[in-house]
């Protein structure tokens, strides 16, 4: 015969792991060290000046018409 359980302690047990995988899982995801996120940060400011600096001015209505 099987073992006899408590139906809602195995519900909470399941409950925990199901919840302990999302966690990892979530870990995994977002879970940066401070110096890797600051470094991370560092990275994407310093690409988005090299942009600005490459970007170009098309406003039109420069000196460059053909008059």
């Amino acid at each position: 015969m099987g073992e006899v359980i408590n139906l809602r302690q195995e519900r909470k047990r399941r409950a925990r792991a199901e919840q302990a995988g999302t966690a990892s899982k979530n870990r995994a995801k977002f879970g940066l060290p401070t110096s890797k996120w600051d470094e991370q940060k560092r990275e994407f400011e310093r690409a988005a000046r090299d942009l600005d600096g490459k970007r170009r001015d098309d406003r039109g209505g420069g000196s460059d018409s053909k008059d």
